[in-house]
């Protein structure tokens, strides 16, 4: 965790803020519930979307495995962000009027820190932090280009060239049919762009509320999703012959985002329904698919 960066944020660490920001509405899940599933806290999540504060490593490769997103190139960019927070990108492009850099502070160098002897290791030091500079720079523009992440192995050399990585493969459905219901489309990989499609229209309840049905055939199940709900709304998706699936908006942060209820495996359509509850009232809306 890093302390708040002196001035406005940079270009790289605004970026990495709204990619993550991104990927949290992509999950559906409040800050609270984001919170509950890592070991980063509510007021932490806040911070790092809102670019207050730059996250760890770990919180970033939290965030991209439960919204089923390859981690390459947010940690790429968190490379940069990192540089810039800390302000070595600013040292390692501007050196001393002698031709050797201001030595960077050891205490800040973080993941993978380049180390040098304190005789005669200054510019050594500022060196590889260029080199670094430079690579992770490299790194996120192959990315943005071609959506593909170069492995910079520095311990290689300088002389060798950046090794490109595959694009990533995305990992199959965790289950199907039966075996979905009752577990989280986004865990189990069904929610995910080109695996899911709406079902239907979306509907307005009487308080605002918005939801819809949501369909995966890969993994042969539906559920369903909320918006602009109030806390202590339920919404609920039912199929002839099964248990219905529940959620239920438990405080303001729920109210934020999507809301989604567990799976439902949907061998039958036909008979698939959708009702909201409003918070305090005990009354359904239902409504067929």
């Amino acid at each position: 965790m890093k302390d708040a960066a002196p001035g406005t944020a940079a270009l790289a660490c605004a970026r990495l803020a709204q990619e993550l920001s991104r990927l949290r509405m992509r999950t559906g899940l409040s800050m609270a519930a984001l919170a509950k599933e890592t070991a980063y806290s509510k007021s932490s999540w806040e911070r790092y979307l809102n670019g207050k504060q730059l996250p760890a490593r770990q919180a970033v490769e939290a965030l991209c495995t439960r919204a089923q997103e390859p981690p390459e190139r947010l940690l790429a960019l968190w490379e940069l962000a990192d540089l810039e927070w800390s302000g070595r990108a600013r040292k390692a492009a501007r050196p001393a009027a002698g031709g050797s850099a201001a030595q960077p502070d050891s205490d800040r160098l973080g993941q993978g820190g380049l180390s040098a002897g304190r005789a005669g290791g200054n510019r050594d030091g500022a060196a590889r932090t260029t080199l670094r500079v430079r690579a992770v720079v490299a790194a996120v523009c192959v990315v943005g280009l071609a959506s593909v992440v170069g492995v910079v192995g520095l311990s290689t050399g300088v002389g060798k060239s950046a090794r490109r990585a595959s694009p990533p493969s995305v990992p199959g459905p965790g289950c199907h049919a039966q075996t979905c219901t009752g577990k989280s489309p986004q865990l189990m990989g069904c929610g995910i762009p080109g695996r899911v499609h709406t079902l239907g229209s979306q509907r307005t309840a009487s308080t605002g509320a918005r939801f819809e049905v949501r369909y995966s055939a890969q993994c042969g199940a539906a559920w369903a999703r909320m918006w602009r709900s109030h806390t202590g709304d339920v919404l609920e998706v039912s199929v002839p012959n099964s248990s219905p699936q529940r959620v239920r908006a438990a405080d303001k942060n729920d109210d934020e985002g999507y809301l989604f209820t567990p799976m439902i495996g949907a061998g039958d359509l036909a008979g698939l329904r959708v009702c909201f509850e409003p918070a305090g009232t005990g009354s359904k809306e239902c409504f067929p698919r």
